[in-house]
C-alpha cells in the first residue's frame, strides 16, 4: 500500500470529503462536534454540507504523574463537565484523589480559556437526544477521542457517529463500543502519523480557529439547507452554465438549448426554475463558445453539440454534491436532437430524456440505442413537428411517449401552454429520476474489517521485483494455454510494460509460445516484425509509431523488450521465431499503402484498379476521424463498398498471388481487411461508442484467429492490450449497461479455458497520458483510489506487489470479496484526474472479468524514447533512432 499519494489537499478537502460519504446516511437533526484545534476545518465542511449546527468537543488529557506523556484521563467541557479516569493506569501510576483533583484543576483552567477564546458566548447546542458526529483530522492512539465520547455520552445522544479522514485499525478498534457508527475515509494498517496523509497540514492557530468558528453560524447552516445557485464553467472548452441545487435534490436536469439561443433562455431559465420548486437541480449552459457561436453551421452540428452534453454530464458526476444524482436531459428544438445522441452515447448514466418542441428526427440514426425513457412534448398547432416527432416515436426503442400540448406553437409561447409543458415534463422526471433510497450500513467493526483482509491477504501471492526470475516463473501455472493475455490499467505505466515483457520472456523460452499479439496498428508493428525476425525490409511512408500516441510504444521498455526477441530469434530457423503482430485498425493510411506495395509486385493492373477505389479515402487519409463525420453528411458517397472489394479481389487470387509472393500474402490480407474495418469504425464512431467500440473489437479478435489460424494449430500466443480490452466485458458495466463486448469475452467464448485473462492494478504514482486526444504526453501523477474500489482494496493489502489467481483454490470467502461489483479505474493514452470518477471508474466483478489479477501499489511513467529522426539505416530502424 502506497501511503505517499494517498493524501487529502488540507483539511477542507478531508471534510468535504467525509461530508460525501455523511449525506447518504440521512441523519436526523445532526449536531456536529469538532475536536479543536484540527478539527475544526474539517467539522465546518460537515457542518456546511449538513445544513447542521457546529459545536467544539473540548477535551484535555490529565498526565500521570512523572510521566505525563501516558494518559491517566480527560476532561471533557459540557453543560455537565466530565471527568474520565484510567483506572488501570491509576493503579499502575499511584495517582491519589489529591493528585487527580489538582490535575484537573489545571487541566480546567486551559479548558475554560480555549472555551473563552473560541466560542466567546456563543449559543451552546444541547446534545441530549439528539445525533451527534464527533470530528477530527485523523487518530493516533484515540485515548483522546475515546475519553471525549465516554464524556460524551453522558449527555445521553441519541445516536453516536465518529467521522474521521485518516486512522490507524488499531485505533478504531479502540474507540469502537464507544460509537454507534464510524466513517473513516482510509482506516490504515502502516501509520505513519496524520499528518502523512495531508499535503498542507499547518498548524492551525487561535485565530484561525475561531474565524472558521464564525463561518458557520444558525443562519448559514439554514442557508445551507436552503436552494443554492452558482455559477460554473465546464471543461475542456471553458463552457459557461448557471447550476442551482435546492435542498436534498431528488435529481439534476440538464438543459441543452436549441439553435440560436443560450443558457440565458427565457423559457428554458423559466421551466428550470418550476424544476427546482419541485425538488430537482438544474444546469443551464451555453453549448458553444462564443467564437463557435459566431459559426451559424456549428448550432446543427448535432454531433458537436451532442459531445458538449456529454462533457458537460461527464462534470456534474465528479462533482462530490451532484455525482449520484439521477441525471435527466431536457433539450428544445435542435438541443432535443443533441440530448438524444447524448443519451445514447452515455446510455445507463441518463436516467430519463424530455425534448420540447424539439427536433429528434436530427438523431434519427441514434434513436435505436437510446435505453432512457423519453417523453417527446409537441405544441398541438405545430404540425410540422409533430410529424416528425411521430417518425422519432417510431424509431425509439425505449420506454417513450408523445404528448401534444393543444394551442401550442413551437416555442410555445400562447398563454399557459409552457406551464401545460412544463406540468408533463415534471411528472416525467417525478417518475424517472427518483432518488433510490439508501440504507447507509453501520460501519462494519474493525475486527470484521481485519478479517476481510485477512482472506484477501491470504490468498496474494506476494511478487519479487520484476527483473528478479521468480516474478516470471510466478506465471508457469498459465503455460499450457493457447491464448495468454496482459492487460493493464493504463497505457503509459513502466512496470505493465516491464511486467509483461518478463512474463513473455519466460512463455517463450519455457513454454513455446511464438506470437505476441498488441494493441497496436497492424502496419507498424509489422515494421517491428521484420526487424526481429531480419525479413524483408518494407519502407513505410511514415515512421513505425509515428502517430499518437506516440510514447505507447515509442518508450524505453518496449525497445529493450524488441532487443530481446531480436536476440532470441537470431538462433532459431525461420518457422520457429517468435513474431509480432499488431490487432488495431488506426493506421489506415500506411495499410492502403502496404495493399498498393504488395500488388505493385504481384498484380500491376489490380494495383491500379485497388488505387481508383483507395482514391475514395485518400482526402481523409491523415484524419480518418474526419471522415466519419463527414458520411453523416446527407448524399455523401461512402467508400464501404470499394475498399471492401479490394479484400475480395485478394482472396479470389489467392493462389495466384501465393506463387508469386506467398510470403507477404497473409500480411497484406491483413491490411486490407485493416481498412474495410477501418472504414467502417470511422464512420459507426458518430452513430455511438457501443457500435465502434464493438467493431474495433471484433476487429482485433478476428486479427488474433487469423493469426492463430495462419500459424498453425501448435502455435500458441501472448497478448498485450488495456484491461479494459482483455478483461470480460460481460462481468463490468461496459456489457451489462453498454451492450459492448471485448478481445477477453471473445477469447474465452472462442477458446475457453485455453484462454488466460490477467490484469495488471495499481494505486499511486505517475503515469505518461495526454489532457486530450493529440495533446503532447504529461507525466501525471495518479490520484489516490476513490474509496471502496479494487483499487482501494488491494492499497489496504500489505504486499507491495502480489499476484492474485482466481482459478487456483482459496480460503472460503475470497471469491465472494472479490466478485461484488465494485468500481475498478481505466486509465488510457488520455487522464483526466479532475473527472476521474466519471470518466476513470466503471464497476466490475474482478474474479470474474480476469482469470487472474497483478497488483503494483506504485508504479511509474514510462520512459518515451528520443523524438524521430529521418535517419533510415537498419541499425536505427524499426524506432529510427
Amino acid at each position: 500500500m502506497d501511503k505517499a499519494t494517498q493524501e487529502f489537499l488540507d483539511r477542507a478537502d478531508a471534510g468535504r470529503t467525509l461530508a460525501r460519504l455523511l449525506v447518504d446516511m440521512e441523519l436526523d437533526r445532526p449536531l456536529i462536534y469538532a475536536l479543536p484545534r484540527g478539527g475544526v476545518p474539517v467539522a465546518v465542511e460537515v457542518a456546511k454540507r449538513l445544513g447542521a449546527p457546529l459545536d467544539l468537543l473540548l477535551v484535555r488529557k490529565i498526565g500521570a504523574p512523572r510521566n505525563p506523556e501516558v494518559a491517566l484521563g480527560a476532561l471533557v467541557e459540557g453543560a455537565d463537565e466530565q471527568i474520565v479516569i484510567n483506572e488501570d493506569v491509576r493503579r499502575l501510576s499511584g495517582a491519589d484523589d489529591a493528585y487527580i483533583a489538582q490535575a484537573v484543576a489545571d487541566q480546567r483552567a486551559e479548558l475554560n480559556r480555549r472555551k473563552t477564546r473560541y466560542l466567546g458566548d456563543r449559543a451552546r447546542p444541547d446534545p441530549t437526544g439528539r445525533t451527534v458526529v464527533v470530528v477530527d483530522d485523523g487518530l493516533a492512539t484515540g485515548a483522546t477521542m475515546k475519553a471525549a465520547l465516554i464524556g460524551l455520552k453522558r449527555a445521553k445522544p441519541a445516536r453516536i457517529i465518529v467521522a474521521l479522514p485518516v486512522a490507524p485499525k488499531s485505533a478504531l478498534d479502540d474507540i469502537y463500543d464507544q460509537a454507534d457508527d464510524i466513517v473513516c475515509v482510509y482506516p490504515v494498517t502502516a501509520f505513519r502519523g496524520v499528518g502523512g496523509f495531508y499535503r498542507d497540514f499547518h498548524q492551525l492557530s487561535d485565530d484561525e480557529t475561531v474565524g472558521l468558528l464564525n463561518s458557520v453560524t444558525p443562519e448559514t447552516a439554514q442557508k445551507e439547507q436552503k436552494s443554492y445557485k452558482r455559477q460554473i464553467t465546464i471543461p475542456p472548452m471553458g463552457l459557461a452554465g448557471d447550476l442551482t441545487v435546492p435542498k436534498n435534490p431528488q435529481g439534476i436536469v440538464l438543459f441543452a438549448h436549441g439553435s440560436g439561443s443560450s443558457r440565458l433562455s427565457p423559457r428554458n431559465t423559466y421551466v428550470a426554475e418550476k424544476l427546482n420548486a419541485q425538488g430537482f437541480a438544474t444546469l443551464l449552459f451555453d453549448l458553444l463558445t462564443p467564437e463557435e457561436g459566431e459559426d451559424r453551421r456549428n448550432v446543427f452540428d448535432i454531433p458537436l453539440l451532442a459531445d458538449r452534453v456529454v462533457e458537460a454530464t461527464i462534470w456534474i458526476t465528479s462533482e462530490p454534491d451532484l455525482e449520484d444524482l439521477p441525471l435527466g436531459l431536457f433539450g428544445a428544438s435542435t438541443g432535443a436532437a443533441a440530448a438524444l445522441v447524448a443519451a445514447a452515447e452515455l446510455r445507463g448514466r441518463v436516467a430519463a430524456v424530455v425534448s420540447r418542441g424539439g427536433r429528434p428526427d436530427l438523431a434519427m440514426a441514434f434513436l435505436p440505442q437510446v435505453s432512457s425513457p423519453t417523453l417527446l412534448i409537441v405544441g398541438g398547432d405545430d404540425h410540422d413537428v409533430i410529424t416528425l416527432n411521430q417518425q422519432a416515436l417510431a424509431a425509439l426503442t425505449c420506454t417513450k411517449k408523445l404528448e401534444i400540448v393543444p394551442g401550442a406553437g413551437h416555442l410555445f409561447e400562447e398563454p399557459g401552454t409552457l406551464d401545460d409543458a412544463i406540468d408533463r415534463a415534471a411528472d416525467w422526471f417525478n417518475t424517472h429520476l427518483r432518488k433510490k433510497a439508501f440504507k447507509f450500513p453501520k460501519t462494519p467493526p474493525p475486527t470484521r474489517i481485519e478479517t476481510e483482509l485477512s482472506i484477501l491477504t491470504d490468498a496474494a501471492e506476494p511478487l519479487p521485483a520484476i527483473n528478479d526470475p521468480e516474478f516470471a516463473q510466478a506465471f508457469d501455472r498459465f503455460g499450457s494455454k493457447r491464448v495468454v493475455l496482459l492487460g493493464e490499467s493504463s497505457h503509459g505505466t513502466s512496470e505493465f510494460y516491464n511486467a509483461r515483457a518478463a512474463i513473455t520472456r519466460r512463455l517463450v523460452q519455457e513454454h513455446g509460445f511464438s506470437i505476441v499479439a498488441v494493441e497496436a496498428d497492424w502496419p507498424d508493428a509489422a515494421a517491428v516484425d521484420r526487424h526481429i525476425r531480419q525479413r524483408r525490409h518494407e519502407p513505410m511512408k511514415d515512421s513505425a509509431f509515428a502517430r499518437f500516441p506516440t510514447w505507447m510504444w515509442r518508450n524505453v521498455e518496449f525497445e529493450a523488450f524488441t532487443r530481446f526477441l531480436k536476440l532470441h530469434n537470431e538462433t532459431k530457423s525461420m518457422e520457429d521465431r517468435v513474431a509480432f503482430y499488431g490487432l488495431d485498425l488506426y493506421n489506415m493510411r500506411a495499410s492502403i499503402a502496404a495493399v498498393l506495395a504488395y500488388l505493385d509486385r504481384v498484380d500491376e493492373t489490380a494495383a491500379a484498379v485497388a488505387r481508383s477505389r483507395y482514391a475514395c479515402l485518400e482526402p481523409w487519409s491523415r484524419a480518418p476521424a474526419a471522415y466519419g463525420r463527414a458520411a453523416l453528411t446527407r448524399g455523401f458517397s461512402v467508400c464501404e463498398k470499394a475498399v471492401s472489394e479490394i479484400l475480395l479481389d485478394l482472396f479470389r487470387k489467392e493462389l495466384e498471388y501465393i506463387a508469386k509472393d506467398g510470403d507477404q500474402f497473409f500480411d497484406a490480407t491483413q491490411n486490407a481487411r485493416l481498412v474495410a474495418n477501418a472504414e467502417r469504425y470511422y464512420r459507426v464512431m458518430y452513430y455511438g461508442s457501443q457500435q465502434s467500440w464493438n467493431l474495433r473489437d471484433q476487429h482485433m479478435f478476428q486479427t488474433l484467429r487469423d493469426i492463430l489460424e495462419h500459424a498453425g494449430p501448435d502455435k500458441k500466443a501472448v497478448v498485450w492490450a488495456h484491461n479494459s480490452h482483455i478483461g470480460d466485458a460481460r462481468h463490468t458495466d461496459m456489457g451489462r449497461s453498454r451492450g459492448e463486448w471485448n478481445i477477453g469475452q471473445l477469447c474465452r467464448q472462442e477458446y475457453g479455458d485455453d484462454a488466460a485473462l490477467i490484469g495488471f492494478g495499481t494505486a499511486s504514482g505517475t503515469v505518461a497520458a495526454a489532457s486530450e486526444w493529440d495533446d503532447p504526453m504529461e507525466i501525471k501523477t495518479i490520484r489516490p483510489p476513490l474509496p471502496g474500489s479494487y483499487e482501494a482494496i488491494c492499497q489496504a493489502i500489505e504486499p507491495e506487489r502480489f499476484l492474485w489467481d482466481f482459478k487456483k483454490p482459496q480460503k472460503a470467502g475470497f471469491l465472494d470479496l472479490v466478485s461484488q461489483p465494485r468500481l475498478e479505474r481505466y486509465i488510457g493514452v488520455i487522464y483526466r484526474p479532475e473527472t476521474e470518477r466519471a470518466s476513470h471508474y466503471s464497476y466490475a466483478d474482478l474474479s470474474s472479468q480476469y482469470d487472474a489479477f497483478v497488483w503494483f501499489d506504485r508504479t511509474n511513467a514510462v520512459s518515451p524514447l528520443a523524438a524521430l529522426t529521418n535517419v533510415a539505416e537498419d541499425e536505427t530502424y524499426p524506432f529510427g533512432l
